[in-house]
Protein backbone atom coordinates (compact mmCIF):
# COMPACT_ATOMS: atom_id res chain seq x y z
CA UNK A 1 0.00 0.00 0.00
CA UNK A 2 1.55 3.20 -1.18
CA UNK A 3 0.21 6.79 0.26
CA UNK A 4 0.41 9.16 -2.49
CA UNK A 5 2.11 12.16 -0.59
CA UNK A 6 4.69 9.12 0.45
CA UNK A 7 5.08 8.29 -2.87
CA UNK A 8 5.61 12.46 -3.33
CA UNK A 9 7.95 13.16 -0.57
CA UNK A 10 10.05 9.91 -1.53
CA UNK A 11 10.94 11.45 -5.11
CA UNK A 12 11.30 15.24 -3.26
CA UNK A 13 8.23 16.36 -4.75
CA UNK A 14 7.01 19.83 -2.93
CA UNK A 15 3.24 19.72 -2.07
CA UNK A 16 0.47 21.14 -0.35
CA UNK A 17 -2.10 18.62 1.76
CA UNK A 18 -5.31 20.33 1.50
CA UNK A 19 -8.20 18.73 3.94
CA UNK A 20 -11.78 19.31 2.68
CA UNK A 21 -15.23 17.52 2.92
CA UNK A 22 -15.80 14.65 0.62
CA UNK A 23 -17.34 16.12 -2.63
CA UNK A 24 -19.15 14.12 -5.04
CA UNK A 25 -17.74 15.48 -8.21
CA UNK A 26 -14.11 17.27 -9.16
CA UNK A 27 -15.48 20.41 -10.22
CA UNK A 28 -17.33 20.13 -6.27
CA UNK A 29 -14.02 19.77 -4.82
CA UNK A 30 -12.39 22.96 -6.89
CA UNK A 31 -15.64 25.23 -5.06
CA UNK A 32 -14.49 23.61 -1.48
CA UNK A 33 -10.82 24.08 -1.77
CA UNK A 34 -10.78 27.59 -3.60
CA UNK A 35 -9.41 26.87 -6.84
CA UNK A 36 -10.50 27.90 -10.36
CA UNK A 37 -12.01 23.76 -11.78
CA UNK A 38 -9.80 23.82 -14.57
CA UNK A 39 -6.62 24.04 -12.07
CA UNK A 40 -7.98 20.42 -10.48
CA UNK A 41 -6.82 17.50 -12.24
CA UNK A 42 -9.42 14.58 -11.79
CA UNK A 43 -8.34 10.90 -12.86
CA UNK A 44 -10.78 8.83 -15.14
CA UNK A 45 -10.07 5.18 -15.22
CA UNK A 46 -10.64 4.10 -18.65
CA UNK A 47 -10.35 0.49 -20.20
CA UNK A 48 -8.94 0.36 -23.35
CA UNK A 49 -9.00 -2.72 -25.25
CA UNK A 50 -7.71 -5.42 -22.75
CA UNK A 51 -5.52 -2.75 -20.50
CA UNK A 52 -6.68 0.29 -18.38
CA UNK A 53 -5.43 3.63 -18.65
CA UNK A 54 -5.51 6.67 -16.06
CA UNK A 55 -6.73 9.77 -17.86
CA UNK A 56 -5.70 13.22 -16.38
CA UNK A 57 -7.87 16.11 -17.16
CA UNK A 58 -9.20 19.41 -15.92
CA UNK A 59 -12.48 19.08 -13.79
CA UNK A 60 -14.28 21.57 -15.97
CA UNK A 61 -13.84 18.89 -18.58
CA UNK A 62 -15.38 15.33 -19.89
CA UNK A 63 -13.25 12.48 -21.07
CA UNK A 64 -13.72 12.48 -25.12
CA UNK A 65 -13.80 8.47 -25.98
CA UNK A 66 -13.55 8.75 -29.41
CA UNK A 67 -10.89 11.59 -29.41
CA UNK A 68 -8.78 9.10 -26.86
CA UNK A 69 -9.74 5.99 -29.04
CA UNK A 70 -7.26 7.97 -31.64
CA UNK A 71 -5.02 8.76 -29.11
CA UNK A 72 -4.27 5.59 -27.89
CA UNK A 73 -4.86 3.57 -31.33
CA UNK A 74 -7.89 1.76 -29.22
CA UNK A 75 -10.42 -0.20 -31.35
CA UNK A 76 -12.95 0.28 -27.57
CA UNK A 77 -12.71 2.86 -24.80
CA UNK A 78 -15.33 2.53 -22.34
CA UNK A 79 -15.07 4.00 -18.77
CA UNK A 80 -14.11 1.53 -16.42
CA UNK A 81 -16.67 0.41 -13.90
CA UNK A 82 -16.78 0.71 -10.23
CA UNK A 83 -15.40 -2.24 -9.22
CA UNK A 84 -12.65 -1.98 -11.68
CA UNK A 85 -11.53 1.28 -10.66
CA UNK A 86 -11.71 -0.57 -7.09
CA UNK A 87 -9.40 -3.31 -8.73
CA UNK A 88 -7.02 -1.07 -9.31
CA UNK A 89 -6.67 1.32 -6.80
CA UNK A 90 -6.85 -0.53 -4.26
CA UNK A 91 -5.34 1.57 -1.24
CA UNK A 92 -7.88 4.35 -2.59
CA UNK A 93 -11.45 5.88 -0.69
CA UNK A 94 -13.97 4.36 -3.18
CA UNK A 95 -14.41 7.16 -5.50
CA UNK A 96 -10.89 8.68 -5.20
CA UNK A 97 -8.97 8.41 -8.08
CA UNK A 98 -5.20 10.18 -7.79
CA UNK A 99 -4.05 11.14 -11.28
CA UNK A 100 -0.58 8.55 -10.54
CA UNK A 101 -1.20 5.60 -13.01
CA UNK A 102 2.35 4.95 -12.68
CA UNK A 103 2.02 3.87 -9.12
CA UNK A 104 -0.38 1.09 -10.23
CA UNK A 105 1.06 0.35 -12.60
CA UNK A 106 -1.21 1.77 -15.38
CA UNK A 107 -0.32 4.03 -18.25
CA UNK A 108 -1.68 8.12 -17.78
CA UNK A 109 -2.23 9.99 -20.26
CA UNK A 110 -2.52 13.65 -19.35
CA UNK A 111 -4.93 16.67 -21.46
CA UNK A 112 -2.72 19.00 -22.58
CA UNK A 113 -4.85 22.19 -21.05
CA UNK A 114 -3.31 21.28 -17.18
CA UNK A 115 -0.02 22.21 -18.97
CA UNK A 116 -1.04 26.06 -19.24
CA UNK A 117 -1.21 25.80 -14.94
CA UNK A 118 2.01 26.30 -12.70
CA UNK A 119 0.24 24.41 -10.08
CA UNK A 120 -2.27 21.73 -9.85
CA UNK A 121 -4.34 20.64 -7.75
CA UNK A 122 -4.81 16.84 -7.34
CA UNK A 123 -6.46 13.33 -5.30
CA UNK A 124 -4.70 11.83 -3.24
CA UNK A 125 -5.85 8.05 -1.82
CA UNK A 126 -8.88 9.64 0.26
CA UNK A 127 -11.95 11.54 -1.12
CA UNK A 128 -11.33 14.89 1.52
CA UNK A 129 -7.58 15.19 0.85
CA UNK A 130 -6.24 17.48 -1.78
CA UNK A 131 -2.93 17.85 -2.80
CA UNK A 132 -1.41 21.05 -4.47
CA UNK A 133 1.91 20.82 -6.84
CA UNK A 134 3.69 22.28 -9.60
CA UNK A 135 2.38 21.20 -12.55
CA UNK A 136 6.22 20.25 -13.70
CA UNK A 137 6.76 18.31 -10.79
CA UNK A 138 3.64 16.15 -11.36
CA UNK A 139 5.41 15.82 -14.89
CA UNK A 140 8.34 14.48 -13.88
CA UNK A 141 7.37 12.38 -11.65
CA UNK A 142 4.61 10.78 -13.93
CA UNK A 143 5.69 10.92 -16.85
CA UNK A 144 2.31 11.20 -18.90
CA UNK A 145 1.83 10.71 -21.95
CA UNK A 146 0.75 14.25 -23.13
CA UNK A 147 -2.85 14.79 -25.40
CA UNK A 148 -5.93 16.23 -26.57
CA UNK A 149 -9.04 13.99 -25.59
CA UNK A 150 -11.21 16.92 -23.49
CA UNK A 151 -13.97 18.85 -23.62
CA UNK A 152 -15.35 21.07 -21.64
CA UNK A 153 -18.87 20.05 -19.81
CA UNK A 154 -21.57 22.09 -21.10
CA UNK A 155 -24.09 23.21 -18.64
CA UNK A 156 -27.13 21.91 -18.83
CA UNK A 157 -29.72 25.08 -18.89
CA UNK A 158 -33.19 24.91 -17.62
CA UNK A 159 -35.31 24.03 -19.58
CA UNK A 160 -38.21 26.91 -20.60
CA UNK A 161 -41.97 26.13 -20.07
CA UNK A 162 -42.44 28.69 -22.94
CA UNK A 163 -44.20 31.13 -20.85
CA UNK A 164 -42.82 34.23 -19.97
CA UNK A 165 -42.96 35.90 -16.73
CA UNK A 166 -45.05 39.05 -17.08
Amino acid sequence: MMCIQGYLQQHRVRFEAMLHRPESTASRRAHSVHVPGDQVAKGVLIRADDRFVLAVLPSTHRVDLERLALVLEANRVRLATEDEVSQVFVDCERGAVPPFGRLYGVMTVVDTSLAAWAEIVVEANLRHEDLRLRYRDYEAVEEPLRARFARPIVAKRPRSTGRQAG
